[in-house]
């Protein structure tokens, strides 16, 4: 990783901060959307300015949803950002990356996405494959699982689902996430429909 941090990166990555650590402690005083917003903004534009590269190491283990954009339609076919928000309390969206320790160096992994809301659990699994040259991560969700109460109410192959082979080649046709921050406490990344997020770490046993 080349780390050349800017003024204003810094500036990014303080505001990014504040919110993860005030997110996970539920504070009130935290950053607003709009600043949040900002920060994301800033951080990935001094990121690309920096050259920053990230390997797949940093990624693996488990991180909570803690701020997400979305994005909305304009005029002449452009997308820009949705306001964004802090996930709430009573929905708890969690991501896992992991990979055999012979694998790490090659990008090859897999990925886990849950949501939980009350009694409700939605978990996604499958495949995923780390490109280093532009800290993008793609991947594909081949198997879910549906816990009602504790109980498995569905476990199976995702519907329609045809797995790809060659991530490299099939990034275009595949979700992805293009990381522009990471740290050992919260990472941020851009997503294929072109909305942004903020992760932070969370222990290791937090995703059964």
């Amino acid at each position: 990783m080349t780390v050349d941090l800017t003024s204003t990166s810094a500036d990014g990555l303080t505001v990014l901060t504040q919110a993860a650590t005030a997110f996970q402690a539920q504070a009130s005083d935290r950053p607003t959307a709009e600043v949040v917003v900002k920060a994301l903004l800033q951080t990935e534009k001094a990121a690309k300015q920096a050259h920053l590269r990230y390997t797949f190491e940093p990624l693996l283990g488990n991180w909570q949803l803690c701020f997400a954009t979305g994005t909305r339609k304009v005029r002449r076919g452009g997308i820009v950002l949705g306001n964004g928000f802090y996930v709430p309390k009573f929905a708890v969206a969690q991501i896992s990356f992991q990979a055999e320790v012979d694998e790490v160096a090659s990008g090859k992994g897999a990925i886990a996405n849950q949501v939980e809301v009350g009694p409700v659990r939605l978990r996604f699994t499958g495949p995923a494959h780390y490109l280093g040259k532009k800290n993008l991560l793609a991947f594909d969700f081949t198997q879910v699982q549906l816990h009602v109460l504790g109980r498995t109410v569905y476990s199976g192959a995702v519907p329609g689902r045809k797995p790809k082979s060659d991530y490299a080649q099939s990034v275009g046709k595949l979700p992805f996430f293009a990381f522009f921050r990471v740290t050992p406490e919260l990472m941020a990344a851009r997503g294929r429909g072109g909305g942004m997020a903020l992760w932070v770490k969370v222990d290791d046993r937090s995703i059964p």
